[in-house]
């Protein structure tokens, strides 16, 4: 029995099917991508699953739609990337769920996330580049936020703008808690 995940088959159809009607060799996506010739034939027969990075990398060197990879189309009208499709990083804090909604292309720039807090659940965080700020909407319970030295608490409904070029934090410290997060990079 296939145990992967359907997104593995249409990821490396859609690869190869790019590559191809680009009339590219595995060694020409390797060298216009900076991934090696044997990730690419890896990932082309759903052996392996890149990380978004080089998703991306692929992406741009076979210039096709990023989401787009996923849904099986080159060039999407309206742009969907399904809850079960939605790249999700654990680990990162303590007690925290971070899916990435925005799409790999926004990566230092304008990025976006939807955060998940257990009680007690913290994402501490090292300065980001110069000019850097976050946008921080709760959706449910509250959160406390520090940047720098200052510190504010919001409740479901709040926002809070913030300097994200120091160190800063977002603490669910009365239970658990939801909220939208923007990084805005300069």
């Amino acid at each position: 029995m296939n145990q992967r995940p359907d997104i593995h088959d249409r990821l490396a159809a859609s690869l190869k099917a790019a590559r191809r009607s680009k009339g590219l060799s595995l060694d020409a996506v390797a060298k216009l991508s900076g991934v090696s010739r044997s990730m690419v034939s890896q990932i082309e027969r759903g052996e392996s699953s890149p990380t978004v990075a080089t998703l991306w990398n692929l992406t741009q060197a076979l210039h096709v739609d990023f989401a787009g990879l996923l849904e099986g189309r080159a060039t999407p009208g309206i742009d969907v990337l399904r809850a079960d499709a939605v790249p999700l990083i654990e680990g990162r804090g303590t007690g925290v769920r971070i899916r990435i909604l925005s799409p790999a292309e926004a990566v230092g720039g304008h990025e976006v996330y939807d955060l998940t807090f257990a009680p007690g659940g913290a994402l501490v965080s090292d300065p980001h580049g110069p000019g850097c700020r976050e946008h921080l909407t709760v959706l449910e319970g509250a959160l406390s936020v520090t940047s720098g030295e200052d510190r504010e608490r919001i409740g479901a409904g709040d926002t809070a703008r913030y300097l994200a070029d120091r160190p800063h934090a977002i603490r669910a410290e009365d239970g658990a808690a939801r909220a939208l997060l923007v990084v805005q990079n300069s």
